[in-house]
This record gives C-alpha cells, structure tokens and sequence, in this order.
C-alpha cells in the first residue's frame, strides 16, 4: 500500500535556513504580527499529520472508485466528505485568505508548504480547497464589499466552496469567443445562459454551497477578451440574512470519465438563467480573473512537485526493499540471494534525478512565493513593483517546468518499480495518471512557454528577464570569496551566461521571423527552468556546506553535486534546439501531414 510522509524536516530547511522567512514576514509591512515561526511549525505539523493520515489513505480509493453523478447531483469519492470536514475544521482552508472576512493571512510561502503536502498526498481532494482559495482571491480583490462580506467568511470556514467556471466546449486558451451570456436585471443581478466545462468541483456533497465565478458577456460586450465579464453564480442563493435559499438555475449535466485525478468531479455545467452577481467591472472579468492566476499556476506547479515526491518515498523504499541480481562492484547483502535494487547505477539515477528535481521545486516554489508575498504585502511601492516584475517573469517557469520535470520523475518512480509499476494496487501508475493533467490545465505548458518566451522576453525586449538576471548576479557577486561553493556557483554563472546570450538570440531573431518566438519557447523554458534550479541549488549548498557532519546537510550537498553534474548540462542541447530555428518546423505543407 502506497504511503505518505510529509516532508516536514526539507520544508523547514527551505523557509528557515534558505529563505529566512522569518525575517522576511517581518520586514513586510502587511504581515507584521500575522504569522511567526512557531505559528508557521503548528500548521505545518498539523497539515502533515491530516496528509499522512486523513488524505494519503483514501487517496488509492478514490481512484478506483471515483465521484458518481446522477440526476444531477455529485457524490464525492468515498471519504472525501468526512476528509473535507477534517481539513475545514482544521483551519485550513482559509490559510492564506483576508483576515477582515475570516481567514488567516497567512503568507504565501507558508500556504506553498501546505498546498504541496496536501496535493502530494491526495491530489484529487486537494483540488478543492485549490479551487476555492482561487475563486475567494478573485471575489476579495475585485467584489464587492456587499459580495465579500455576504460570501468570503462561509467560503474560508469551508461551509461553502467555490469553482471558477471559464472554459467553453469551443474556447479553451481563446476566452475571447467564449458565448455564455448576462441578461442585467432590474435588481442589479444577471440572468447567466451558458455551458461550461472542465469545471472542477462545480458540483459535489462536501459543502452546503457552491459559489461559481462564471466568465459570461453582456448583451452590447465588445467583440473578443475585452467584452468578457466576471460573475457570482451560487448553487443555492443566499437570502438576507444569510441563510441557503433556493436552488439556483446551475445544474450539472454530467462528469468527465478522466485519465486521472478520478477521485475529483470534472463538471459540465449548464446555466439556464441563474442568478449571478457581477464581480468587479463590466468587461473587465480577464483582470479580475488573472488575479488568481500567479497564484493557481504556482499552485499546479506545486502539484506535480507533491506529486512527484509521493512517487520518490515509495520508489526509495521499494529500491531498499526489491532484490534483484548483485551490485556492479560485488556483492553487498550477502545474506540474501540478491542485492536491493537501489544499488544499481541506473536505479541510482533515476532516485537522484527525481530527489534533485523534487528539492531544487520546493525551493523554487518558495522562492516565487516570497515574491508573490513581496508584491502583495509591502508598503514600498518600487519593491513591490520589482516583486511583481519577478512574479510575472517567473509563473510560467513555475506552472510548467516544474509539472513537465515531475512528469519525468513519477515516470521514473513508475519505472523503479518495475513491472509492479505498471499494476494499480502499488500506486506509481495512478501518479503518472494524475500529473499528467498539470501539463494541461491553467493554461497548457506549451502556453505558458509562448507567454513567457512572446510576453514576458520578446514583449519586454528582454527587460523582465534583466530583473531576475540582477537577482542571480548579486547572489553569485555575494559568494565571490566562497571558495567552498565554486563547484556550484561557477556552473550556475555558465548557464546564466548561456541563457542571456539565448534570450538575447531569440529577440533579435523575432524581429525579422515571429515564428522563431513558437518555434523557440518551450525548450527556452526549459533552458531557463534549469538555470533557476542551479540557482536554487546554489543557494541550498551554501547554506549546507558548513554543517556536512549531519547527514541532512551531506545530503543536500551530494544532490546538488548530481544536480550539477548529470542534470543541469541538459540546457547545452536545449539551448542548441533553440538555435536550430523554425524553418524546419514549415518544411511540410499542411496536407503533406497526412499519412494514408
């Protein structure tokens, strides 16, 4: 039976030794006196227990006997409503939302730890309290007062959840065709006549409620993303005093049959009048929805490191377990007729690749929450200005290399297991199954690459880059006399060298060829992915360098040795594609595609 362990000692090694979070908290205005370390100790020991626990254990059962429609009405996997009222009780699932309304406030790069334990242990469940945190952000930022109010405290305490209902059966990346209308009222709400799908969670038994933010369009709304508007639409409406009242004219029409994450109900939603309520301006629901997106991209992101570091623990104690054949250099359990696999070179491969990925994105992760944190809660307008800069540059890096290198790693847990691998009761196929939808959700992989490689580099003429370029230059400036650490700065300094050269190459090809920027953005993201590990790992061994007589710190410093010597020159390749151009990309005419 698959198991889960919270990786409770790393996370502290991230947020107290690497980042100082502590210090960090305290020197950002908005936080001062809203969390400490030892608040910041009870919530992660306390998310870890309910991960270990609550969430890992029906995390195999809801997979096999996934959330059932039936007339309408959602029945969530078996366990998860008695797990739901665990982690609401628990105080959870408002961890990171507006004190004035019932949440903690608590800061990003602490909700990052529990968003990653409670995803890697039962990523299908975590995606409700994901869905929620990201329908509250958008309703706190753009509602309002009345709204807020009215909805935020239920939806922190958990008794009701939320859904973010944008795409159509016909508009997917491309909201702007989207044809769901809002007929206005003379009360001031919105009659909502749609179809929506891919909606997770938009109907199901663990909450009194449901409160949907709908991308709909108004009667005279422009042509294309900017006649698209943001709507409240309640499962059950809300009377005066807050009180359910009747259902709303919200139904759900099916759910999808799914690869993976079975246990979460993937809703068709039909609108058929509803009342709706319009959050923040009209035409304006893009903005108000793209609020929330920094957060939930960094959220997949998340998803797949949690993911992946389930498959890790369960790959290592299979590897120390499973015998087969004698190591290379002789035997090593000679009381037994074979040698644990994990003595193998190539099962020592794939351990190693999936600790250094795993380790380098809890940092990572870390690292862009500290700047989400920055952007949200200083009371320095520049600082806060070059905090947003960062986050823009770095989301995309963050939703899609680090779902693309978990991928390799649970395929590599999976493959570790052998045989048992590929059988459902060990659990390794069901992490390849769920992670695969993080590479296409909230915007698929290769979108994130062209918004980073058209957007954030060729749309900025390489400004945002420089911002993050400074930020590893004044770290590796920092270590200039470490002689220690050279072994991991100076391959850090080669693959920055290398990626300003790249993104440089790619701005001056985009002027005569567009196509260059398409052509050149996903393997530029991952180009750009792997500097950034180096940096984390960098960052990492210069803390654990001194303190090598424990064996957590020795650890860190060999994985990062792995890291630098067998991971990070993937970029040399990488960055050779890139300048491979796009030519041969249009060799064929288009119906030279056919094969028969």
């Amino acid at each position: 039976m698959p198991e889960y362990k919270a990786p409770l000692r790393d996370m502290r090694f991230v947020l107290n030794e690497v980042f100082d979070a502590g210090s960090m908290w305290e020197s950002l205005a908005g936080l001062q006196g809203a969390v400490d370390m030892e608040t910041a100790e009870a919530i992660l020991e306390e998310c870890g227990k309910i991960a270990s626990q609550v969430l890992a254990p029906i995390n195999r059962d809801g997979d096999e006997n996934s959330s059932t429609w039936e007339n309408g009405e959602v029945t969530a996997a078996p366990g998860f409503k008695d797990a739901y009222q665990t982690y609401v009780e628990a105080g959870l699932n408002g961890l990171g939302g507006n004190p004035d309304f019932g949440g903690m406030g608590m800061p990003k790069t602490l909700v990052a730890q529990v968003e990653e334990m409670v995803q890697g242990s039962n990523m299908a469940f975590g995606l409700a309290p994901m869905l929620t945190a990201g329908a509250c952000l958008s309703l706190n930022a753009h509602g309002s007062q009345e709204l807020k109010e009215k909805y935020l405290p239920n939806m922190y305490s958990g008794v009701w959840s939320g859904a973010m209902d944008l795409t159509e059966p016909h508009a997917g990346t491309d909201l702007g065709i989207i044809r769901t209308k809002a007929e206005p009222n003379a009360d001031g709400s919105y009659d909502i006549t749609g179809t929506k799908i891919f909606i997770t969670w938009g109907e199901h038994d663990m909450a009194e409620n449901i409160i949907h933010l709908v991308l709909a369009k108004l009667p005279d709304a422009p042509a294309g993303p900017k006649g698209i508007s943001l709507f409240l639409v309640p499962k059950f409406l809300v009377n005066e005093d807050g009180s359910l009242g009747e259902r709303n004219a919200a139904s759900c029409g099916s759910i999808e049959h799914k690869m993976g994450i079975k246990g979460s109900a993937t809703c068709v939603m039909n609108y058929d009048g509803a009342k709706g309520w319009l959050v923040g301006e009209e035409n304006k629901g893009l903005a108000c929805m793209f609020t929330m997106m920094n957060y939930e991209r960094l959220g997949v992101g998340i998803q797949g490191l949690g993911v992946a570091e389930n498959s890790y623990q369960n790959a290592v104690a299979y590897a120390r377990d499973r015998i087969q054949s004698r190591a290379p250099t002789g035997a090593v359990a000679k009381d037994k007729a074979a040698d644990p696999i994990i003595v193998h070179p190539d099962v020592r491969r794939m351990l190693m690749t999936m600790r250094a990925f795993n380790e380098a994105g809890r940092a990572f992760s870390t690292y862009v929450g500290a700047w989400l944190d920055t952007s949200k809660y200083s009371d320095n307008a520049d600082q806060a200005k070059h905090a947003e800069q960062m986050v823009a540059l770095l989301t995309p890096v963050a939703k899609a290399f680090m779902t693309d290198v978990a991928l390799e790693s649970a395929i590599a847990g999976q493959q570790i297991f052998g045989g048992h691998g590929f059988i459902r009761e060990w659990g390794q196929e069901q992490h390849v199954r769920d992670l695969r939808i993080t590479q296409i959700y909230e915007g698929t992989n290769g979108i994130q690459a062209l918004d980073l490689m058209g957007r954030k580099i060729v749309g900025t003429n390489g400004s945002l880059y420089k911002v993050f370029e400074q930020d590893v230059n004044d770290f590796v400036a920092s270590q200039a006399g470490n002689e220690a650490a050279a072994e991991f700065i100076e391959p850090l300094k080669a693959a920055m060298e290398n990626l300003s050269d790249l993104t440089q190459w790619v701005i001056d090809q985009a002027q005569s060829n567009p196509n260059e920027i398409g052509a050149a953005s996903v393997e530029y993201l991952h180009v750009f992915g792997y500097a950034a590990y180096a940096y984390m790992w960098a960052k990492m061994a210069v803390v654990a360098l001194p303190k090598q007589d424990d064996s957590f710190y020795k650890a860190k410093v060999e994985t990062a040795r792995f890291y630098v010597k067998r991971l990070l020159p993937r970029y040399i390749g990488l960055s050779a594609t890139v300048k491979g151009g796009s030519e041969s990309l249009y060799g064929l005419d288009d119906e030279m595609f056919e094969t028969a």
